[in-house]
């Protein structure tokens, strides 16, 4: 006598051991994430960065490194990849595997500019990288050489005019910031200035001080102690209000062109992938390093306001920021090769 089976049983065992090999699948799968979050990190942490030793990002990157591995016991180290505004050490990362060992300590240009003025980029910004927390952000600043006959941005758009053409000013690379605030500065102030790119700020600052470029824009941090020692004239910050580390330079807005507001951010990121209990330790351990007092001390005394967020907080604002320079960059008719 054979055994009887209800003519559902078959689909209804069938949606059962599926449903059971599925949980088991997803617990199985949540298992390594946890146990390499518990066990992170186990070796050294690299934090990868687009430009060379001396910049604004170098600076903040080994502020915080440093703390890090104090609080962490684990070595955290700096990786230049200068080139390409940022865009060569981004790909780099977005490529690496996301297991928490390496880490792009990000700025505005690779982030949020490079996607609407390379048309061809190696990684996707929104796509490839889990936000971790904003590190930093800081105003511009236009600065000459000493010798150029100029006491104030009308001053310097004067003599441009006399000079159609023939004024160069620096940047840390093509489609950097500094890049887009001098075409801004063109555009807004109705002069032909002639970019002149650089690998980083070191060496860009290196050519103004010689005399080799007339003026450039470039965030606080690396230029501090040169505008304070006579070495650059600071003539303007890029930021709607004054900097609290330079209260005697106007803002640019105030000396002649309104609407002349932006500012530099840096920030974390880990390739898309990383497990979340890591992305969450890194930002929980950046921000006690941020809110020790030495830490604070030492990025503000360079110009910049230290800045910590959510994971949710920073992609918000990298979206909105590249939303808006994707306007800027379409007005001003800025294009580079790449």
């Amino acid at each position: 006598m054979g055994i009887k089976v209800n003519g559902n049983e078959p689909a209804r065992l069938a949606r059962t051991v599926a449903a059971s090999m599925v949980g088991i699948a997803a617990a199985f799968i949540a298992l390594p994430s946890d146990a390499l979050a518990q066990a992170w990190p186990a070796k050294p942490v690299r934090f990868i960065l687009g430009f060379p030793p001396g910049g604004g990002s170098d600076i903040l990157g080994r502020i915080v490194a440093a703390k890090m591995q104090e609080q962490m016991g684990q070595t955290v180290v700096i990786e230049n990849r200068p080139g390409a505004s940022g865009n060569i050490a981004a790909e780099q990362v977005a490529k690496s595997a996301p297991d928490g060992y390496t880490i792009y300590l990000a700025q505005i240009a690779a982030v949020a500019i490079s996607p609407s003025l390379f048309p061809k980029l190696g990684y996707d910004p929104l796509r490839d990288f889990a936000p971790i927390s904003l590190i930093a952000t800081g105003p511009n600043v236009l600065v000459v050489h000493p010798a150029l006959p100029v006491k104030n941005v009308k001053d310097l758009i004067a003599l441009a005019r006399q000079q159609p053409g023939q004024m160069n000013y620096a940047s840390v690379g093509p489609g950097s910031i500094q890049h887009l605030a001098g075409e801004s500065f063109n555009l807004l102030a109705g002069v032909k200035t002639v970019h002149v790119p650089y690998k980083g700020s070191s060496p860009a600052g290196l050519d103004l001080m010689a005399g080799q470029v007339a003026f450039m824009f470039d965030s606080t941090p690396p230029i501090t102690a040169f505008i304070k020692s006579g070495r650059m004239r600071a003539l303007a910050v890029t930021t709607a209000k004054r900097s609290p580390l330079l209260p005697e330079v106007p803002t640019v807005a105030e000396s002649g062109l309104p609407g002349f507001d932006f500012a530099t951010w840096w920030g974390l990121m880990a390739p898309t992938g990383t497990p979340r209990p890591i992305v969450d330790r890194l930002n929980a351990e950046l921000g006690k390093a941020l809110q020790h007092p030495d830490v604070r001390e030492r990025i503000l005394g360079v110009g910049a306001e230290p800045a910590h967020t959510t994971p949710e907080a920073f992609g918000a604002l990298i979206r909105s920021e590249i939303a808006r320079w994707a306007k800027v960059i379409k007005a001003a008719g800025v294009k580079v090769d790449g």
